[in-house]
């Protein structure tokens, strides 16, 4: 089965935005390891690997559906990472434009009458709807500890992460 040129082109772009997300989550990952906030740090490598898993799921329907993967460079870490509360602050708005990028690749879907498409999208969409959340969750907890309470905030994500994480 082969599927509309421009579903095509969006989801190619898509690879290479999950990619670009899980590089972006390890230099966190990193910063956080830096600041001596290990299970931030793990929370963010975990979330890496997600971004990843969630590239590779693209990738792997492209080719499930006969058509060319065209990887693209990935671009270098961005966002202020100079506290944890910019940290946390730049993984959100990551969240939201994915799920931007996530609801284009469903309209474009939708006007190539590209169904088998539009409704792989579908898992993404539920997904991001549980990315932002947790992100945004995330957010408030870092504000509400502020800079001298952090130590709360590791001892919550380290609850969190013992929870088996359900994909």
């Amino acid at each position: 089965m082969m599927i509309p040129q421009p579903v095509v082109d969006k989801l190619n772009e898509q690879i290479a935005n999950e990619f670009g997300a899980a590089h972006n989550y390890l230099a966190m990952a990193c910063r956080f390891d830096e600041l001596g906030l290990k299970m931030l740090s793990q929370y963010f490598f975990r979330q890496s690997d997600e971004e990843r898993e969630h590239g590779r799921k693209i990738l792997d329907y492209v080719l499930e559906v006969g058509a060319d993967v065209k990887l693209q460079a990935t671009p270098e870490p961005s966002g202020d990472m100079s506290t944890p509360k910019t940290i946390v602050q730049s993984a959100l708005e990551q969240e939201k434009e994915v799920t931007r990028q996530i609801n284009d690749i469903a309209a474009t879907a939708e006007a190539n009458k590209d169904y088998a498409t539009r409704s792989f999208i579908n898992w993404f969409i539920d997904e991001q709807v549980e990315e932002v959340s947790s992100m945004s969750e995330l957010l408030n907890l870092v504000e509400l500890a502020g800079e001298h309470h952090l130590l709360q905030v590791e001892m919550r994500v380290a609850k969190m992460m013992a929870v088996p994480h359900a994909k």
